[in-house]
C-alpha cells in the first residue's frame, strides 16, 4: 500500500499526538507520567486538554473507564513504560470483557532498546493482543495523526473496547513537516450495523406464535441507547424483560413488565422466565456463565433469538435459531416498523410473570435492631437520590445488593465491573464520572475490602474539586469470598475476614475529604440524609452486618429455577 503524505507545519511526535486527541475531541487525560513519556508530559504543559493525575495506573484506567460507561466517549490514558504500562494492564482487561471504548496510550523504550531488556521495557503488545480490542506500536513519527484516528474509530464503533497505542520516546521527540494521509481505510474491520431483513421477519413470524415470550436486555441495549426503543417494544407486545448486570438501566425498574436482573443473584420472577420460555429474544447479552449457569437447562424449550453487534457472541454458548448480527437500535427500530397481525394469547403467561413477581421479591430483614442492614443502606439512598444517581460499585456482595435495592432509572447509570470482576474498580470509576458530569450526585458503593486496593485516589478528590459521595459496606470481610465458604467450604474461613481494618474516618480526613462513621440503624435514614448533604466529597463508612448473604442464589453449575434462599 502507497503512503500519500500531506504536509504540515514541522511538529514532534508529541505536538502530532496533542493535535490528534484535539481533532477528537477529548475532553480529559487520564494518567500518570514517567520517562518514557516525558517527552509527551511536556507537551501537555502547553495543552489545553485537562489532565487528571490519579496516584496509580490502574487508578487511571478505571477513572477513564468510569468516564467512559457515562458518557459512552472514549475514555483516554497515558502511563508510562514497564511498570507503569503493566500496572494498566488490569483496567484495559476489564474495559475489554466489558466492551468499554478506551484508548490507552502506553510508553516505550527509544525504538533502537525494542527488544534489548532495556530499562523499564515491557512487551505490550504481546502483553495486550488478548485484552485489547487492537493494538499499535508507532514506529514512524508520520504515522501518529492516523494511528490515533483509527484507534478512536476502532474504540467506538462496532462492538466497544480498549485499543492500546505504544508509543515509543524518540517517537515523541522525533519533528517531521510532512504527515501519512490519516483518512481510515480498514477493510478488515467493518461491523455490521444493520439488520438482515429476513432474519427480522423469522423473529417476527416466532413473536406471532409465542404464547410465553421474555426479553433479555443486557449492555448492548445501554450502549446503542436504544432504551426508548427496547420500552415501545416490550409494550406494543406485552413481554416482559430481564436484565443482566450490565444491562440495568435499559428498561424502568417500576414497569410492570420488569422482572428485575436475572442469573446468580437474580430474582426468582426473572430466573423462572428466563427458564419456561417458548421464545428467548436476547438483545445485546453473551449469555455469560453468571447469567446461564446450566445451558442444558437454560430455556430448553425456547425459541432462542440473539441480536448482537458482535458474531462471535451468537452460537458461543446456546443454539441460536434467529440470530441477527447488528446495532440493538438499528434493530429494534426496524421491528417497531413492522407488525404482527396476529398474537398468540400470552395472558396467561403474563399473569404467571406477575405473580411470580409479587409473591417473591428482594427482600431481607427489615426488622433487625440490632445492626444496620446493607441492603437498607442502598434502599435509603436510591430513595435520597431519587434513583437518578450515577451509581459505581466495586466487586463482591455489595455490588450485588446494590443490583438488587438501587432503582436504576436510565442508561448509563450503573458503573460495575462485570466480566472481569476487578476489585478496587468502584472509586476511581465514580471518579471519573463525576468529572465527566461535575453537577450530577455520584454514589461509589465499595466494600471495605476492595476500596483499599485504589484508596490512595482520595488524594485527587479537593484537587480536582470532585464532590463525590464514597459509601463504604463495611462487613469486616471479604464478603462474598467469606459468602461462599460458608456455602461451599464448611464454613471454614480462611484468609476471607479482617483481623484488622483501617480508621476510615481518619484516612479521609487524612486527604482532606470529610468521613463519617454509621453504627446505628434507628438513626440510620437521617445519618445518610446528613451526609449527603455535605457540600463536598465524603467517605460514609456504614458498618453493616458481617454475616449477611446476598440471596437468592444459584449454586455454581446450577439451572436458573434451582435458586437457593427464595422467600
Amino acid at each position: 500500500m502507497i503512503k500519500v503524505e500531506k504536509e504540515t507545519t514541522t511538529k514532534s511526535g508529541a505536538e502530532l499526538l496533542i493535535d490528534a486527541l484535539n481533532a477528537q475531541n477529548v475532553e480529559m487525560i487520564f494518567g500518570y507520567p514517567g520517562g518514557a513519556v516525558l517527552p509527551l508530559y511536556d507537551a501537555f504543559y502547553d495543552c489545553d486538554i485537562p489532565h487528571i493525575l490519579t496516584r496509580h495506573e490502574q487508578g487511571a484506567v478505571h477513572a477513564a473507564e468510569g468516564y467512559a460507561r457515562v458518557t459512552g466517549k472514549a475514555g483516554v490514558v497515558v502511563v508510562t513504560s514497564g511498570p507503569g504500562a503493566t500496572n494498566a494492564l488490569t483496567g484495559i482487561a476489564d474495559a475489554m470483557s466489558d466492551s468499554i471504548p478506551m484508548v490507552v496510550f502506553t510508553g516505550q523504550v527509544a525504538t533502537p532498546g525494542i527488544g534489548k531488556d532495556a530499562f523499564q521495557e515491557a512487551d505490550m503488545i504481546g502483553l495486550t493482543i488478548p485484552i485489547t480490542k487492537y493494538n499499535y506500536q508507532v514506529r514512524d513519527v508520520k504515522d501518529i495523526p492516523r494511528i490515533i484516528k483509527e484507534a478512536f474509530h476502532i474504540a467506538t464503533t462496532g462492538r466497544k473496547g480498549p485499543v492500546v497505542i505504544d508509543l515509543p520516546k524518540d517517537m515523541s521527540i522525533a519533528t517531521t513537516d510532512r504527515v501519512n494521509d490519516d483518512t481510515i481505510n480498514l477493510p478488515g474491520y467493518q461491523p455490521t450495523v444493520k439488520p438482515n431483513g429476513m432474519q427480522l421477519e423469522k423473529l417476527m413470524q416466532a413473536l406471532a406464535a409465542s404464547s410465553k415470550p421474555v426479553i433479555l436486555a443486557g449492555a448492548g441495549v445501554n450502549h446503542s441507547r436504544a432504551t426508548a426503543e427496547l420500552l415501545d417494544f416490550a409494550e406494543r407486545y406485552q413481554i416482559p424483560v430481564v436484565n443482566t448486570l450490565l444491562g440495568l438501566g435499559s428498561f424502568p425498574q417500576d414497569h410492570p413488565l420488569f422482572l428485575g436482573m436475572g442469573g446468580m443473584h437474580g430474582s426468582y420472577a426473572a430466573n423462572m422466565a428466563l427458564t419456561d420460555p417458548d421464545l428467548l429474544i436476547n438483545f445485546g447479552s453473551r449469555f455469560d456463565d453468571r447469567m446461564v449457569g446450566s445451558p442444558q437447562e437454560f430455556a430448553k424449550h425456547a425459541v432462542i433469538a440473539h441480536i448482537d453487534i458482535d458474531p462471535a457472541e451468537i452460537g458461543k454458548v446456546l443454539t441460536t435459531k434467529i440470530p441477527i448480527v447488528a446495532d440493538i437500535k438499528e434493530t429494534l427500530t426496524q421491528l417497531l416498523e413492522m407488525n404482527v397481525t396476529e398474537e398468540a394469547d400470552k395472558t396467561h403467561w403474563y399473569k404467571l410473570n406477575m405473580t411470580r413477581k409479587e409473591r417473591h421479591p428482594f427482600t431481607y430483614n427489615r426488622d433487625s435492631k440490632a445492626e444496620i442492614k446493607p441492603q437498607k443502606v442502598i434502599e435509603i439512598i436510591g430513595e435520597i437520590t431519587d434513583g437518578k444517581a450515577l451509581v459505581a460499585t466495586d466487586v463482591g456482595q455489595h455490588q450485588m445488593w446494590v443490583a438488587q435495592f438501587y432503582p436504576f432509572r436510565h442508561d448509563h447509570q450503573i458503573m460495575t465491573s462485570g466480566g472481569l470482576g476487578t476489585m478496587g474498580f468502584g472509586f476511581p470509576a465514580a471518579i471519573g464520572a463525576q468529572l465527566a458530569y461535575p453537577e450530577q450526585t455520584v454514589v461509589a458503593f465499595v466494600g471495605d475490602g476492595g476500596f483499599q486496593m485504589t484508596n490512595q485516589e482520595l488524594a485527587i478528590l479537593n484537587d480536582y474539586h470532585i464532590n463525590l459521595k464514597t459509601v463504604i459496606i463495611n462487613n469486616g470481610s471479604l464478603g462474598m469470598v467469606r459468602q461462599w465458604q460458608e456455602k461451599f467450604h464448611n464454613e471454614r474461613f480462611s484468609h476471607s475476614i479482617f483481623q484488622s481494618q483501617p480508621d476510615f474516618v481518619k484516612l479521609a480526613e487524612a486527604y482532606g475529604v470529610k468521613g463519617v462513621r454509621l453504627t446505628d440503624p434507628e438513626t440510620l435514614a437521617a445519618d445518610l440524609e446528613e451526609a449527603f448533604a455535605y457540600p463536598g466529597p465524603i467517605v460514609i463508612d456504614c458498618v453493616v452486618s458481617p454475616s449477611e448473604l446476598v440471596l437468592p442464589m444459584i449454586p455454581p453449575g446450577k439451572a436458573n429455577h434451582q435458586m437457593e434462599g427464595v422467600e
